[in-house]
């Protein structure tokens, strides 16, 4: 029962977070980066770049991750380059949170690190 309410509680603070860095109409740098790792996160996804005007993201998603090794360049690391329109931000960052184990780890970091102002939001 407790482990329900955990689960809960993080993406209830979690869609929180969401909904503060979507109001207005400027976001902070902050706002941004944790845009960019929640849809890296969902999409596993490398250069994630936001067009708030235009209502667009364009990624290039890592297809086999077997072939990635983070301790090398990965030069010939099969990617499928994709451009997403979405209509409503908050809508769609929230459409990427999933209920796996995993993903509340990472929520629950990303939690701890929104909340620190000194730490950055970035994903290896």
């Amino acid at each position: 029962m407790e482990r329900l309410n955990i689960k809960g509680k993080i993406l209830t603070e979690i869609k929180a977070i969401i909904d503060r860095s979507c109001q207005g109409g400027y976001k902070t740098d902050r706002d941004r980066e944790l845009h960019q790792v929640l849809i890296k996160k969902h999409y596993n996804a490398t250069d994630v770049k936001i067009d708030y005007h235009r209502k667009r993201v364009s990624m290039d998603i890592v297809m086999d991750d077997a072939k990635y090794d983070p301790k090398k360049v990965n030069v010939k690391l099969p990617l499928l380059h994709a451009n997403l329109l979405f209509q409503n931000l908050r809508e769609f960052l929230n459409s990427c949170l999933e209920g796996d184990r995993n993903s509340l780890s990472f929520y629950a970091w990303l939690l701890r690190a929104y909340s620190s102002k000194d730490m950055p939001l970035t994903t290896v």
